[in-house]
């Protein structure tokens, strides 16, 4: 199975529009904090929000891509921020978690389900588990990309590119992770994101979703492949007056723990 690697440039590209959903998540998280935790950090471009939400906290950014934790480090002036190449599927804190909090992560870790209730025995008393996930796996932008793939010219070299991402749906979300003392909040968000510029929709999803099977494909085969992918979301997407809009459903969840 290939493993893709991240490009922190191509996905900083549009990172207003990728922020606004953690924003959104923050803002409900009413627990105070010491520690927090962001699992699947990226480059650190939204470290500031957490800072600004707690700015006596000690933060601990983590993220499976070197690439991307070498891009948070580079930047990080803040003494009480420390970053480091860490798998989610893996992760156990040293001690006890005021505020863990995941920003469209998930969705890449298989099985990422039953992780939640050992993560939730982290979470100090008073504390909160809260996370975000795209929603828009049905979307064009994704249903296009994996018939694309499975064309014969390219399906030899994507066939093998093991589970994709996936998540459940926010009422899944909230009967998972509702038991006694937590109290927890699931909602879903559609945000229609006005993109400038050519094919700014494949621009948008190569660096993130379509990683995997743009890095699979040899570059001989690649340029033709981005052809046909991007005329059909050409066509999905139609360019307006304002702009290219791309509607993208986002996942919340936000369980507190009762302070007890």
């Amino acid at each position: 199975m290939t493993t893709a690697t991240w490009d922190p440039g191509q996905y900083l590209r549009y990172g207003d529009e990728r922020g606004r959903p953690f924003v959104d998540l923050v803002s409900r998280i009413t627990s105070e904090a010491c520690t927090v935790v962001d699992l699947g950090c990226g480059p650190g471009q939204l470290t500031p929000v957490l800072r600004a939400r707690w700015p006596q906290a000690r933060i601990t950014g983590l993220d499976s891509s070197p690439e991307m934790i070498a891009r948070a480090e580079e930047q990080n002036t803040d003494p009480l921020t420390e970053y480091a190449v860490a798998d989610a599927a893996d992760w156990s804190p040293e001690g006890p978690v005021d505020v863990l909090v995941s920003n469209a992560m998930l969705q890449w870790v298989p099985g990422h389900a039953d992780l939640l209730l050992p993560w939730t025995e982290h979470i100090a008393p008073g504390g909160a588990l809260a996370f975000q996930v795209p929603g828009n796996f049905a979307a064009p932008s994704h249903r296009l990309l994996w018939e694309t793939a499975a064309r014969p010219a390219y399906s030899r070299f994507t066939q093998d590119l093991g589970p994709r991402a996936a998540v459940l749906d926010p009422a899944d979300y909230l009967a998972l992770l509702s038991r006694p003392g937590w109290t927890v909040d699931a909602w879903e968000t559609t945000y229609l994101h006005v993109l400038p510029g050519e094919d700014p929709v494949f621009e948008w999803i190569s660096g993130t979703g379509a990683r995997p099977v743009l890095q699979a494909l040899p570059d001989e085969v690649r340029g033709e492949f981005e052809a046909e992918y991007k005329a059909a979301l050409r066509e999905a997407y139609p360019r307006q007056d304002v702009g290219t809009v791309l509607p993208f459903r986002r996942i919340f969840v936000v369980a507190h723990r009762t302070n007890l």
